[in-house]
């Protein structure tokens, strides 16, 4: 070795940001197991490189004894002297043994560690820059698919798209770019391994965060997020500004901006409500496209009893209960929602089961209600 691979190292140490010093120890490491490998030496041995030269030597460690045991690689006091004359006995002596041709072992051995440095400080960087990015939103070109996995190239590696965190009915095509959530980034022994999301409610609100400037500047906030993906999300949405009208932000002019989302997602519907820190307008709010005739709220038990007409009940509810369920993850309250005629057929049972349970019933004359009761029929009449 010489002098031009301490260069070498430091313009390395400039660009990469790996230090020399780091690199020449792993170097000195690397070449006791190559002497050791090439010259069967049983004895300890410590390697010194030259910080300025670049000349390495080889030290075999021999411990100075007064009664030398040849086994332990010992050496008596009189030898350990001619060494070191300040060497006394328990000491470790060191004994310069550099082969002839172990230049060229060295030079070998340096370039293998260099290489080997170089990629752990590659893969060091790319996990620190997406270690950053966790909980973040990527682009990537879809590469191929192995075992149901999606493998996306990010540019500096590839992530992993499990089939958990696909979005149930979407196709995944070679060479297609697709925007994803960082999940996890985990640090393994052949590089950063990137878990990625399509189905993460954090991918909403940073397609959000990209698409309205108000979310960005944080004139806007995403107060909550419930998602069945690819299907439909609810987002809940807060202005810290009574001039911006948080809804209008986030659909954007003529919808160009929830357009743009609802293209990314594949169709995926999004309603966007605004968030209320009253619980009766919040829950109304977040049943939409229902309307809600009536919310009464049970704050100490989070529930809720929701009244809506007749006809906008299965809209209330949604398809397989879709929309109540989306509106319950929404604002973390239970609620029940009924139509207006079960509300009043309720209302009637309460009343004939407390009229029952009192006895407070009231007479009539049979004939004075012809318009209502058919005097042939033998049964009794209550009126509540």
């Amino acid at each position: 070795m010489s002098a031009e691979l301490i260069l070498a190292l430091e313009q390395l140490e400039k660009e990469k940001g790996i230090k020399k010093e780091i690199i020449i120890e792993a170097i000195e490491a690397a070449l006791i197991s190559a002497y050791k490998k090439n010259f069967g030496s049983a004895m300890n041995v410590k390697v010194n490189i030259d910080r300025i030269t670049g000349d390495v030597k080889v030290f075999g460690l021999r411990k100075v004894a007064e009664v030398p045991d040849m086994d332990q690689m010992d050496i008596s006091v009189d030898e350990a002297a001619k060494l070191n004359p300040t060497l006394a006995v328990g000491d470790i002596a060191e004994m310069e043994v550099t082969p002839r041709s172990f230049g060229r072992i060295a030079a070998q051995t340096a370039k293998q560690v260099v290489v080997q440095k170089l990629r752990e400080a590659e893969r060091g960087i790319i996990y620190d820059e997406f270690y950053n990015k966790e909980s973040d939103i990527v682009t990537g070109i879809i590469q191929r698919i192995e075992k149901r996995n999606v493998i996306v190239d990010l540019g500096k590696t590839e992530a992993v798209l499990a089939p958990t965190e696909q979005t149930p009915g979407e196709e995944y095509r070679f060479n297609e770019r697709l925007k994803s959530y960082i999940v996890e980034v985990k640090k393994t022994t052949k590089g950063p391994q990137i878990m990625i999301s399509r189905t993460h409610p954090g991918l909403v609100k940073r397609l959000f965060e990209l698409e309205v400037p108000e979310i960005h500047e944080g004139v806007v906030e995403i107060k909550s997020i419930s998602r069945e993906p690819g299907s439909r999300t609810k987002i809940a949405v807060f202005s810290r500004d009574e001039n911006v009208d948080p809804v209008g932000a986030c659909v954007g002019q003529k919808g160009t901006r929830v357009q743009a989302i609802v293209d990314e997602l594949r169709g995926e519907k999004i309603d966007i409500i605004k968030w209320s820190n009253d619980p009766k307008e919040y829950i109304s709010s977040s049943l939409s496209p229902a309307k809600v005739v009536r919310v009464d709220a049970n704050e100490e038990e989070k529930a809720a009893r929701v009244i809506v007409p007749d006809y906008q009940l299965s809209l209330a509810i949604g398809k397989e209960g879709q929309n109540a369920r989306l509106a319950a993850k929404l604002t973390g309250w239970k609620i029940d929602i009924k139509s207006e005629s079960q509300l009043r057929q309720a209302i009637e049972r309460q009343l004939f089961d407390d009229s029952i349970s009192t006895g407070d019933f009231m007479d009539f004359d049979v004939e004075e209600q012809n318009d209502t009761y058919d005097g042939d029929q033998d049964e009794d009449v209550f009126i509540d």
